[in-house]
């Protein structure tokens, strides 16, 4: 399938600019941050003084008359995974970049890393139902194509229902994987499917919000539209009683986002979309 010319253009300068960021800063804190998945054997050496007396390989040193250790590497190769909510409250920023536009950054910066670091990487797109699913692989290739996917791919629903992404996830991955989740995770009862997730896999849910939807801004008599139902409604932003009712619907609704995160027990990183996304992602793997 043929990509339009403006999609292929976005491609190429996010592709640009992430690798510069890869090259310059992030790769090594990602290199970091992600343990090896084990030890593997490397080879033999002579033993030294302060080496652990539980590696030297007795066989070896009965045949040479030397004391010799095993030595291990750790085992490097991760299996990534980047979750992207693609529901309708992605397509909504004040900012420079709508909210999904900065998950599709951020999703991008971690697959470049993973390239780098010789990890394969897979892409599942969600809504309240799965939408596209690409198997993790490796190479720079296979990195493009899941760009294209980010920005090209149309969902097919715009209402959101993230344990329908976590319960997929959950039964597709066989072995243990890093799952970055990327969602403004405004949605009810998804705590226990991706507590389930987090215990089988390490899990990350990356939180992009937008201040707008915290703070409204004063703009009179205005239509609003719910980016997924669809429903218009006209309403006054200068009143004081409707400012007041939003804002209060408005924390009532982080409240209840923020104990389903705290219940699911899995890390979290907070990003604004009017913000830089780089300083969270690499304060983030600095604490791990």
């Amino acid at each position: 399938m043929s990509l339009p010319p403006e999609v292929l253009k976005k491609v190429k300068l996010l592709e640009i600019n992430t690798r510069k960021l890869v090259n310059n800063l992030f790769a090594g804190e990602y290199h970091t941050a992600f343990k090896g998945q084990g030890m593997t054997f490397a080879d033999f050496r002579e033993y030294v003084p302060g080496d652990d007396v539980r590696s030297i390989s007795w066989p070896l040193t009965a045949r040479t008359g030397k004391p010799y250790i095993k030595t291990f590497e750790e085992e490097r190769e991760l299996t990534l995974i980047l979750a992207v909510d693609v529901s309708g409250s992605s397509d909504f920023g004040t900012g420079p970049y709508f909210k999904g536009e900065v998950m599709t950054h951020m999703a991008a910066l971690l697959a470049f890393s993973a390239v780098k670091n010789n990890d394969q990487v897979g892409l599942l797109l969600f809504s309240d139902q799965v939408e596209h699913f690409v198997p993790p692989k490796k190479g720079r290739g296979h990195v493009h194509r899941l760009l294209r996917d980010l920005f090209y791919f149309q969902p097919k629903s715009h209402r959101t229902k993230l344990s329908s992404g976590f319960s997929y996830l959950q039964g597709i991955l066989k072995k243990r994987a890093t799952v970055f989740v990327f969602s403004d995770f405004m949605d009810q009862g998804f705590d226990q499917s991706l507590r389930l997730l987090g215990r089988k896999h390490d899990v990350v849910a990356c939180v992009v919000n937008d201040a707008a939807e915290y703070s409204l801004p004063r703009m009179g008599v205005i239509e609003v539209q719910d980016a997924e139902t669809g429903e218009i409604l006209t309403v006054d932003t200068s009143s004081p009683g409707f400012r007041a009712q939003y804002e209060e619907a408005v924390l009532k609704r982080k409240d209840q986002r923020d104990k389903a995160l705290r219940l699911s027990q899995v890390e979290r990183v907070d990003v604004k979309s009017s913000e830089d996304y780089v300083n969270p992602l690499v304060a983030f793997f600095k604490k791990r």
